[in-house]
């Protein structure tokens, strides 16, 4: 057999398994890529909500990435949850030491999570200042929802044109590329994704679902755009996959628990309902 591609997934474990780090998981597998984890922070959740968290140790979390870096090899990397401004120092400083980011070879996606889709904090106050001065700068593409961009930047994006001043804002802080999703743009009748590299804005337009069992979609949109880098695509390209892996995935999202449903990267498995059946 030939060895996969490998990601790297530095972020929390959800309970209830429809987002974190097993989102990123389930989408790897997907996707035919091979994942790897860096443990960040233990969530107790479930579909409707998360109850509390604790942070793993930052040496812990840094030693992790290395040990997984230095022997199995890893061709990109993303971040999720990361709690604490000193879990994002501890990353920073790991990345760079295995020459993921900017400074090296190896491509990172950030994605900026601050709270959960109940608007549950998964963020410390202080670690704000560390994504914008620590990760960013590394950082090959950021994917930052609306609540989020406001978060980072004071920009209540209402609009496309707004879209576009909060892209240009974002790349101030250093990464390659920036993707603004517009998921939260609610009067939108489509779901714009713009996605900006410092000089040029382009705009991946797809469908917007009357679906309400869409948790994970961003991690699983950010992991899927991971694993295409991994597997050798340049930026746009594995934009492009990304949105169009997310569209199916929102659009197979299904029930679980009493409340809010995962998107469901189980489309790209066409015999996954069949298989094992008694």
């Amino acid at each position: 057999m030939t060895t996969p591609p490998r990601a790297l997934t530095i972020a929390g474990s959800d309970s209830g398994g429809g987002a974190g780090l097993q989102a990123d998981l389930r989408t790897f597998f997907a996707c035919g890529v091979h994942g790897l984890t860096a443990v960040t922070a233990v969530t107790v959740q479930n579909s409707l909500g998360v109850t509390g968290f604790t942070a793993i140790p930052a040496a812990v979390v840094a030693a992790q990435i290395e040990a997984v870096a230095t022997d199995i090899g890893v061709q990109a990397a993303k971040t999720g949850m990361l709690a604490t401004a000193e879990i994002i120092a501890a990353v920073a400083a790991a990345c760079d030491r295995v020459h993921i980011g900017r400074g090296g070879a190896i491509p990172l996606v950030v994605d900026p999570v601050a709270a959960s889709m109940h608007g549950d904090p998964l963020l410390r106050d202080d670690a704000l200042d560390a994504l914008r001065t620590e990760l960013f700068p590394r950082a090959t593409l950021i994917t930052p929802n609306l609540d989020e961009v406001r978060l980072l930047t004071g920009i209540d994006v209402r609009s496309r044109d707004q879209q576009r001043d909060a892209a240009e804002a974002l790349a101030e802080f250093g990464s390659r590329w920036v993707l603004v999703k517009g998921g939260h743009l609610w009067d939108d009748p489509e779901c714009l994704d713009l996605l900006y590299d410092g000089t040029e804005f382009t705009e991946l337009v797809g469908p917007r679902f009357a679906e309400v069992h869409t948790h994970g979609s961003g991690d699983t949109l950010a992991s899927c755009i991971t694993a295409a880098l991994a597997k050798g695509n340049d930026v746009p390209s594995a934009v492009r996959a990304g949105k169009d892996f997310i569209v199916e995935s929102v659009r197979h999202a299904y029930p679980l628990g009493a409340g809010v449903g995962p998107v469901s990267p189980l489309w790209r498995l066409p015999d996954a309902e069949t298989f094992l059946a008694p």
